[in-house]
């Protein structure tokens, strides 16, 4: 009986609107539909063209950042074609042992294709006994042979045990000799009849040098 009493003016309302001719369904926006409300479509196709306006705004303005970001980004730094020339050592061990071998040599007798010590030392003889003795390295041949044979260095390259090689009787590279360091060099030369000392800036041999060899790179 309580929930008809508190229905009944509810249902009053409704006849008395009834009858005056009030609406009395609730009030719903009306669905959209472009083709019967134009100002609606006029404004939907506006705001469509505002949103791709935007998109295109927005792709224009990222592509510029990318550009300049490009453009001031450090570039990489292209690998260089040609290695850099690799450094000797600044001594050999065999190339030491040959050095000292050829200072105890020092004051040795002169002879033309003499191959030992006893028996007398020409240039090429002398580099021949010293690598085999000091080096363990079969070194045979004329100069020109030996230096056909050896690794072509640099004068400022040249370090103990290399060879130089020298223009003595208007041959090229007719005659050899053991280089000692501080420019200096020992070779047994026909003139004295010794094995010997001598400096590779002097004016005799500074003239006539033509190139150097190693045997241990």
């Amino acid at each position: 009986m309580a929930r008809i009493a508190r229905s009944r003016p509810r249902a009053l309302t409704f006849w008395r609107r009834f009858a005056k001719g009030e609406n009395h369904t609730r009030s719903r926006p009306a669905p959209y539909c472009p083709d019967r409300n134009p100002a609606a479509a006029i404004h939907h196709h506006a705001l469509l063209a505002y949103t791709a306006r935007m998109k295109m705004r927005c792709i224009r303005v990222l592509a510029i950042l990318l550009t300049l970001a490009a453009c001031t980004s450090t570039p990489p730094v292209p690998e260089s074609s040609t290695a850099p020339a690799l450094q000797r050592p600044a001594a050999n061990e065999k190339g030491n042992e040959v050095a000292l071998f050829a200072l105890g040599l020092i004051d040795t007798g002169y002879r033309f294709g003499g191959k030992n010590p006893e028996a007398g030392l020409d240039c090429s003889g002398m580099v021949a006994y010293i690598f085999g003795q000091a080096a363990g390295l079969k070194v045979s041949g004329s100069a020109a042979d030996i230096a056909r044979k050896g690794q072509p260095i640099g004068r400022g390259d040249l370090r103990p045990g290399d060879l130089v090689f020298f223009n003595t009787r208007n041959a090229p590279l007719s005659h050899v000799g053991v280089y000692i360091g501080d420019d200096r060099f020992v070779h047994a030369p026909s003139s004295t009849g010794r094995v010997r000392i001598d400096r590779l800036n002097a004016g005799y041999f500074a003239a006539r040098f033509e190139t150097a060899r190693t045997y241990f790179d």
